[in-house]
């Protein structure tokens, strides 16, 4: 009788794993939604890409989101979180209420012209080497398909698309988060510009950003340095001092600076210098035990030159806590889906973008890559979904925007994104994000599961926003 009992489980969850892999009507109704609002989503990104606004000067970007948003039914609310670039669009009530994060920051000094060699479209301004006009436009597009299920009854519940300012640096997400704006959730998806199409069950390197200023007295550096305090020797014993530490940590620990100010001429000793750190590690705690060890070592750099110094802490963010459970769902609609399919013209683009960065001429992969097991110590970066993930199940998605081995945060990923081989990716991510949000607002069961995955492992830890005091950096 036992074996039977088991046998006929095994043949119920064998139902149900193809049940949640067939194409319904709601999930084709949303695809066909995102047909219909292809030209009007590939001209909303490719209006953003020309933008390029770079952290939380984004006005342009975030205005063209939440008016289509609007344009579209959406309940806008501008500048949460005491941010004039966020917004929140939501339609529908009751629950199920399920997020969708989108993004629509540039990077600095990358701008680049929709070809494949290096051509700036405007020297030494921003661009998108990160996909993030692709990410907004196409977040919002799946939000719009589930917007109309709901408003034509197919489907009962909210969804709440969030336009994020500042991922690149500031980290809009975590005063959004401070806000509380992510917890009444019950679930909440992402996707990311990739070289490859995956569900995202790898976490990623928690962070702590922060600046160290030093503070001498200037004096002439051949008449009398006697009487000076220099702050870039201070600056100097810092980084030396990092140098010394980097055989002590652990492997999985990074740290990165830029300097931003050691002096202006060279007849002056300098009375003023300032460096911006980065220290990551694959989780919070690591990265928070190292980051101690810094700022003692920048106490004594301070100490070895004779100057003041000043620690200005940014932001830290959380590594991404994995939900399986949710990524699953997102993988078996991916194969529901299908490969991206390229020309002969997008696959020479490809090339010779790989080309020009000195890469294999390998092309560019649509295919859906395997579900991958969770890493126990993933490469990679850092992201302030990360932190949203520790408040509600999070689903992560990466599809392919630019050809394989494609350096990132490079001119040859803001080329992608203003062409179709962005625009392809776009959309094919929009439809498996509508697609998987049809399987949550229909399956309580996968809502269930994917809380009880998410409440195992975040175990007893009370989220809180590793956060200076005070309102967000606006303006810096």
């Amino acid at each position: 009788m036992l074996r039977l009992r088991f046998l006929l489980f095994g043949l119920f969850v064998l139902f149900l794993a193809k049940a949640e892999a067939q194409m319904t009507p709601k999930k084709e109704a949303a695809l066909a939604s995102i047909e219909r609002h292809r030209e009007a989503l590939i001209e909303l990104s490719d209006k953003i890409w020309a933008a390029a606004e770079t952290a939380f000067h984004e006005e342009e970007s975030s205005r063209l989101l939440a008016d289509y948003a609007e344009a579209n039914g959406f309940r806008v609310t501008r500048g949460v979180a005491g941010m004039p670039t966020a917004f929140i669009a939501e339609y529908g009530s009751g629950r199920p209420i399920i997020g969708i994060l989108g993004e629509f920051d540039a990077l600095p000094g990358l701008s680049q012209k929709a070809v494949p060699q290096k051509e700036p479209l405007e020297p030494g301004a921003a661009g998108h080497g990160c996909g993030h006009n692709l990410f907004g436009a196409g977040s919002l597009g799946a939000a719009i398909a589930i917007k109309e299920l709901i408003e034509d009854g197919r489907l009962k519940g909210t969804i709440r698309f969030y336009g994020t300012p500042a991922e690149e640096k500031y980290f809009g997400k975590l005063y959004m988060a401070r806000e509380g704006l992510f917890d009444d959730l019950d679930a909440c998806l992402d996707w990311h510009p990739s070289a490859k199409t995956k569900a995202n069950v790898q976490s990623s390197l928690a962070m702590v950003d922060f600046e160290v200023e030093f503070f001498g007295q200037a004096a002439h550096a051949a008449g009398d340095p006697w009487n000076g305090r220099s702050a870039v020797d201070g600056l100097e014993l810092y980084t030396t001092g990092i140098q010394y530490l980097r055989e002590h940590i652990k492997p999985t620990v990074r740290i990165h600076y830029q300097i931003e100010k050691a002096g202006d001429v060279a007849n002056v000793v300098p009375d003023y210098a300032r460096i911006w750190t980065r220290v990551r590690d694959t989780k919070r705690e690591g990265m928070m035990e190292v980051y101690e060890r810094v700022k003692q070592i920048a106490k004594g750099a301070a100490l070895m030159a004779n100057v003041d110094y000043k620690i200005t802490l940014v932001a830290g963010l959380h590594e991404v806590l994995v939900n399986r459970t949710g990524g699953e769902v997102l993988h078996k609609n991916l194969e529901l889906l299908g490969p991206i399919e390229y020309t002969d013209e997008e696959i020479e683009f490809a090339k010779a973008i790989q080309r020009a960065t000195g890469k294999p001429e390998k092309g560019i992969d649509g295919s859906i890559q395997p579900l991958e097991e969770t890493k126990e110590n993933p490469g990679g970066g850092s992201t302030d979904v990360g932190d949203v993930s520790w408040i509600v199940p999070e689903i992560r998605l990466g599809v392919t925007t630019a050809p394989i081995d494609t350096p990132w945060h490079s001119w040859a990923v803001v080329a992608c994104g203003g062409m179709s081989i962005g625009h392809k990716g776009m959309l094919h991510a929009a439809k498996a994000l509508a697609m998987t949000i049809v399987d949550l607002m229909e399956n309580p069961d996968i809502l269930q599961q994917m809380r009880k995955e998410f409440e195992e492992k975040r175990g007893d830890y009370q989220y809180k926003p590793i956060l200076p005091d005070g309102p967000p950096p606006i303006g810096m």
